[in-house]
């Protein structure tokens, strides 16, 4: 068939005709709605993983304080030294602190701070507090002398003589109420005074597996 002339009026170059576009490229922001749902998902799976964890945690904690404080208490039960029930609950508190909390925060203090620390993460139901005539026995019973001394060992002081019973009730206590919540904004007076009395807990003492 014979190609007819097309009219000068239809001719491409006669009629508004606009070039081609493509499309433009599909953004990735903002997402789609399921892409929402995945991210939402996977912080929620983040936040239940790491909350879970830090509650085991404390849990094993909680397990690990307690044993020690019973072997400690059994231990006095059997050799009815007190200087070295002292000694021993001086440890475990330190050691503990260190533990539930920032080591920053507790590892320096020593004396009067260390043992207001004690008594800001304390329940206020508490009758007896560490900042007390009883709480001091911690500070200075390893530099008392042992019950097994000789008589003429004058290089210490003599054996601690202290109620005994309320001290373990103190320190149990105090491991039973860990963690508190605002412990890490506790500051005592005088925090930045690094006092070393006599029997001050090392700030070197380890952290509770």
């Amino acid at each position: 068939m014979p190609v007819q002339n097309i009219p000068a009026a239809l001719s491409h170059q006669s009629l508004p005709l606009r070039d081609i576009h493509l499309p433009e490229a599909i953004s990735w922001w903002p997402p789609a709605p399921g892409w929402w749902l995945v991210i939402a998902t996977i912080i929620g799976v983040l936040v239940i993983y790491y909350t879970v964890k830090k509650i085991r945690y404390r849990r094993r904690l909680k397990r690990v304080t307690k044993d020690a404080f019973e072997t400690l208490k059994q231990q006095y039960l059997d050799n009815h030294d007190k200087r070295q029930l002292a000694c021993n609950l001086s440890i475990l508190l330190r050691r503990a602190s260190i533990s539930f909390y920032p080591r920053h925060d507790t590892a320096g203090l020593t004396g009067k701070n260390w043992l207001n620390y004690l008594d800001s993460t304390l329940p206020n139901s508490a009758t007896t507090r560490f900042n007390s005539k009883l709480g001091q026995v911690l500070l200075t019973a390893p530099y008392m002398k042992n019950n097994a001394s000789m008589p003429n060992d004058n290089t210490r002081h003599t054996a601690p003589d202290y109620d005994a019973d309320t001290l373990l009730k103190l320190c149990q206590q105090w491991l039973r109420a860990q963690p508190v919540k605002k412990a890490r904004q506790v500051r005592p007076q005088n925090h930045q005074q690094k006092m070393t009395p006599p029997g001050s807990a090392s700030s070197s003492a380890g952290q509770l597996p």
